[in-house]
């Protein structure tokens, strides 16, 4: 079994294997005319299930030979154009190349003795992106595995340095719009989901900082503390920028940590055209960022970033066999001391290698046609008699819902769309995400791939329309 360790006598062998790997996907990649072949789960379910783990294949060829069946044909390809359901993005190739070089190497990032030139790379790219940001010169930050991971340690940042250890009389503000996330680390770090006070938004589904300052301060007169404010760049269904200045300002008057959620909204930090819909977020305490979404990179690919990397050290924790205190004194720099995470991948390479090849202004352009996709969708959806769309999109998301003129009933259109939705991912042509807004059912177009044209966007509605329209003519039929 040795012949399958990866070292300097198998080298031949992992050669021809990747190769052999990379052919396949690349030829599947070119042959894919369609994201998703319909596959049910309980289509699916027997073929996986028919695979003895123990009675090895022994050979790599029938491995990707068995993988065909048990995952590539059947697997949800998001580089096609007609992907635009969740946040998943295609990725750009310098990244692949990045994923595939760390993976063989296999580095941990916890201490310098397991990974040495990757601790470096990754702290380089940490102080590049707080320079995009603009956190100043005592910021620093971590890779993790993705924003929830992130908002979870922004929110332990903010309760270890909040003025009460009364884990009872602390809250968290955010909008109604933000992540679950904000939710589950508050019930995770022992304040409960009670503890997160939500905003409610104006019609742009942005944070209404009227509304907060007035719970901040109802917040105060009962004795409460601010703990933290959690403003959005980039919200999960709409794409919506909370007004960022006026939450740094909120925050600093009560002494509230603000951390800003830009899991999506990052890739404006390399725009040449839209950075300034982040202005404000300079003044953050901690910031999220999600590279595997707007910067076009393989999962998992994420930091927190902070204003004052001294406050990283509530995460840390010292091991004599791993990163000693002494470590500390003779200045070896241990990615451990700032992580939630031990063993971790170094998912860093795909970004440096992307920045290497492509450069910032790559990827901002490749996020700026997005958004402009977007713009270019939202124009269509508001000149359609048979859709409504919500907002108009900051970035590049568009909820909307299909709404026949001779139905009234709002439920029966909520299942109409609903019904569309299925029956689309159902016939593989295309892939939309759903959500409710107002309690009503509405679909949504995440934008997140360049090659997607606007006679895509048309041509998705239309199949759309058609589902819908199907689905409620056996309606009438049967009533």
């Amino acid at each position: 079994m040795r012949s399958h360790l990866l070292n300097d006598a198998t080298a031949e062998s992992y050669r021809r294997s990747v190769t052999e790997g990379v052919e396949r996907v690349a030829a599947k990649l070119a042959a894919t005319r369609r994201p998703f072949s319909g596959v049910t789960p309980a289509e699916l379910a027997p073929v996986i299930d028919a695979v003895d783990l123990d009675r090895p294949l022994g050979d790599a060829s029938a491995a990707l030979d068995e993988l065909e069946d048990v995952y590539l044909r059947d697997a949800v390809y998001f580089h096609h154009p007609r992907y635009l359901g969740h946040l998943n993005c295609p990725v750009v190739i310098p990244a692949v190349l990045g994923e595939a070089v760390l993976s063989a190497i296999n580095s941990s990032l916890d201490t310098w003795d397991q990974s040495a030139g990757g601790t470096l790379i990754e702290r380089k790219l940490i102080d590049w992106t707080t320079g995009r940001i603009g956190l100043g010169p005592a910021a620093d930050g971590v890779f993790t595995s993705g924003g929830t991971q992130s908002n979870l340690q922004a929110m332990l940042l903010a309760r270890e340095e909040a003025k009460t250890k009364d884990l009872a009389k602390l809250r968290i503000f955010s909008s109604e719009c933000s992540h679950f996330s904000v939710q589950k680390s508050a019930t995770l770090l022992g304040l409960g989901a009670d503890a997160v006070i939500s905003i409610p938004v104006d019609r742009n589904k942005r944070m209404q900082s009227v509304v907060l300052a007035a719970e901040l301060e109802a917040c105060r007169a009962e004795g409460l503390v601010p703990m933290a404010i959690v403003a959005t760049a980039g919200t999960t269904d709409f794409g919506s920028i909370d007004p960022l200045p006026e939450i740094a300002t909120l925050a600093d008057e009560y002494g509230a940590w603000m951390h800003v959620d830009a899991a999506y909204g990052c890739g404006l930090l390399a725009s040449r055209t839209r950075r300034h819909l982040l202005d404000g977020i300079e003044r953050a305490d901690s910031v999220t960022v999600d590279y595997h979404k707007s910067f076009f990179q393989p999962v998992s690919s994420s930091a927190l970033l902070v204003r004052d990397g001294a406050t990283l050290r509530h995460a840390t924790y010292h091991a004599d066999y791993l990163n000693p205190r002494r470590a500390v004194t003779e200045l070896i720099p241990n990615q451990v001391d700032k992580s939630l995470q031990t063993t971790r991948r170094f998912d860093a390479l795909k970004l440096w290698m992307t920045l290497r090849v492509m450069g910032a202004d790559g990827i901002g352009e490749l996020f700026d046609e997005v958004c402009d996709l977007a713009r270019e969708g939202h124009a269509l959806l508001a000149a359609d008699p048979r859709y409504d769309v919500v907002v108009e999109p900051q970035l590049s998301t568009l909820v909307y819902r299909y709404v026949p003129e001779a139905v009234t009933s709002p439920a029966e259109i909520d299942r109409a769309n609903l019904y569309a939705r299925k029956a689309l991912f159902a016939s593989g042509e295309a892939v939309v995400a759903g959500t409710k807004v107002d309690g009503r059912q509405y679909l949504k177009f995440t934008l997140l791939n360049p090659e997607t044209t606007a006679a895509d966007i048309a041509a998705v509605l239309d199949l759309i329309a058609g589902h819908a329209e199907q689905y409620l003519g056996e309606t009438l039929v049967h009533a």
